[in-house]
């Protein structure tokens, strides 16, 4: 069965269609520091943090052609949940189309809270960072663009 995420944002929601079969462990990441039932270290304070971690961020990068990044609680780019976790890199899944959902990281197993949306094709990225969904709709495509 498919699992969805709406990120709600000043612009509209964007539905995401995770990909759990082939990334369940940065799945469960994500909706775990997203539902807020997942331990995290709040960049803000460093301390333990409570509640669903991504809520009041911003996207915090845009670049033009390329992508969007968000889930820094600090709104900067350098900000995490205070903790990382290993690649899941799946054959099947590539940036060979816009609007894929990756983590952002600093190098091979760095992922924490970071994510970034594709909007174009970039194959570059390819097997350098965890592909976990894609937009869903035309609606939500909308909003990234």
């Amino acid at each position: 069965m498919a699992q969805f995420a709406t990120l709600k944002t000043n612009k509209g929601d964007i539905v995401i269609r995770l990909f759990a079969d082939h990334a369940p462990k940065t799945v469960r990441n994500f909706v775990e520091l997203a539902q807020g039932t997942k331990d995290y270290i709040d960049p803000r304070t460093n301390k333990p943090g409570s509640g669903p971690y991504y809520d009041g961020t911003i996207f915090h990068r845009v670049i033009g052609g390329f992508m969007i990044q968000g889930g820094d609680p600090l709104g900067k780019g350098f900000g995490g949940p205070g903790f990382t976790f290993e690649d899941e890199f799946h054959p099947e899944l590539q940036f060979d189309k816009p609007y894929i959902l990756a983590m952002a990281n600093a190098g091979p197993a760095t992922n924490g809270s970071q994510f970034f949306i594709t909007v174009g094709k970039t194959p570059h990225l390819n097997f350098k960072h965890t592909i976990f969904g894609e937009v869903e709709d035309q609606a939500s495509r909308d909003v990234v663009d």
